[in-house]
């Protein structure tokens, strides 16, 4: 399976999605505050999404999956 990353990073509230490349379905989103999580991190470069080797792409997509399925099992606080 091959995947697009649709990232809109210079708007008013930047978002990132994971789409399937066959399908067009959005496989993971990130908004505004994951995606400033991640760059906090040190996790996310923009300089990253213009990368052109396959290899490091993979790794890219790989670990923003990581981070999207981690951020959905993290305990929400009831208030």
């Amino acid at each position: 399976m091959t995947y697009l990353i649709d990232a809109w990073l210079d708007r008013p509230h930047p978002y990132l999605r994971i789409l399937n490349s066959d399908t067009g379905e959005v496989c993971a989103m990130l908004h505004e505050e994951a995606l400033e999580e991640l760059r906090e991190q040190g996790e996310l470069d923009v300089t990253d999404l213009s990368c052109t080797e396959p290899g490091l792409l993979k790794e890219l997509v790989r670990n923003l999956f990581l981070y999207c399925y981690a951020r959905a099992l993290r305990p929400t606080l009831e208030g």
